[in-house]
């Protein structure tokens, strides 16, 4: 396997840890201090979930870029096609 092929993955890890790094809570990584949940961590969680099931097809770093950018208002379902369509992608 070529590193290129590893690259977008390295991006969604590294985007999760930076996420993480400055998360708050010390008791639960994925609870805000409000009680609520860190959705841009759970976005970001799931993105790389939805890469390990879909692989080349998923566009993992557009997920993680979009978690960001929206600051996790919209968090993929890697099984409701409409959440994860805009980061699907085709092989030729």
């Amino acid at each position: 396997m070529s590193p290129m092929k590893f690259a977008p993955i390295a991006i969604v890890l590294a985007a999760f840890v930076v996420i993480l790094a400055f998360n708050t809570s010390e008791a639960n990584p994925q609870i805000d201090l409000l009680g609520g949940y860190d959705l841009i961590g759970v976005c970001i969680t799931n993105c790389a979930q939805c890469k390990k099931m879909f692989g080349e097809f998923f566009e993992g770093h557009l997920c993680a870029e979009a978690c960001i950018q929206f600051k996790g208002k919209m968090v993929p379902d890697c099984e409701d096609i409409n959440s994860i369509a805009p980061f699907l992608n085709k092989l030729n």
